[in-house]
């Protein structure tokens, strides 16, 4: 899908395989998000993977069985990037920034991964309490372990948003300023505008971030955003330039299931893509 603006092409890409999953209605979540971001942009965007059964087993075992799709997907951003291409992307689960992440940050080293999320992902191998691949999906990209997909974003340069199901070793790093952490409340766009600081940004969305049964998610985490607080955060965002998004962990069991509360919550900063 292309749609041309100013400075370069919305590339629209659709991660549909598994990625550690626990089940299997997170692949069915990513078609849904890829159906409504298709029909906000008007194409159909380019898919990596393809829907298999979920594996539910530890990240050592995840990781390898993803690993194939995982680089086709960071192949996939290294050309967009390259080309000037924004990446607009549906993800199945969170652990796909393995492979995404990477590539922003060595294409815009100067952007900011604002992460919004119930969970700071933040452990690595030898600190996660679960062994669940999702949990290493930003500390990879940080460099704390090394995932085979690269790394190079700088802690400066990532901040959490949502984060309240952390765990001790994740604390420790967000305590001592490793990573910064905007907590949900009547604050956040604000503490949200000023831990940006105008820089450009690159917004991971995982879907738990928000609170249980606004949407479908793998985890149910009380005192998480509304609708509404994600709507004004992307307005804060969209002050920005935005040099991508993505958007993963809507869990669905059929296509009954939508996408577009979310999408629409966004809205605000889908138009500062087509600025961008």
């Amino acid at each position: 899908m292309t749609a041309t603006h100013r400075a370069g092409t919305v590339a629209l890409t659709h991660f549909a395989g598994c990625a550690g999953d626990h089940n299997d209605r997170g692949m069915v979540g990513s078609q849904l998000v890829a159906a409504s971001l298709a029909a906000r942009f008007g194409g159909q965007p380019v898919v990596i993977g393809e829907p298999r059964p979920a594996l539910s087993v530890g990240w050592e075992e995840e990781l390898a069985a993803a690993l194939p799709e995982l680089q086709a997907m960071s192949r996939r951003y290294e050309q967009l990037l390259a080309d000037g291409g924004v990446p607009v992307t549906a993800l199945s689960r969170c652990a796909v920034a393995l492979a995404t992440l990477p590539r922003i940050a060595a294409h815009r080293p100067d952007a900011v991964v604002v992460w919004f999320d119930a969970h700071a992902d933040i452990n690595t191998p030898q600190t996660t309490p679960t062994g669940y691949l999702g949990g290493l999906a930003l500390s990879g990209p940080l460099g704390l372990w090394d995932s085979g997909l690269g790394s190079g974003l700088l802690p400066q340069n990532a901040v959490l948003v949502g984060a309240r199901d952390i765990d001790p070793p994740e604390q420790r790093l967000i305590d001592r300023g490793a990573v910064g952490l905007v907590p949900v409340g009547p604050r956040l766009p604000e503490e949200l505008r000023r831990a940006v600081g105008g820089r450009p940004v690159y917004v991971h969305l995982d879907c738990d971030v928000l609170e249980p049964g606004v949407v479908a998610t793998d985890y149910r985490v009380p005192g998480g955003m509304s609708l509404a607080d994600l709507h004004r955060a992307a307005e804060v965002l969209a002050e920005c330039e935005i040099v991508g998004v993505e958007i993963g962990e809507l869990e669905a069991d059929s296509e009954a299931t939508t996408a577009a509360p979310v999408v629409e919550a966004l809205e605000p900063l889908l138009r500062a893509v087509e600025r961008a």
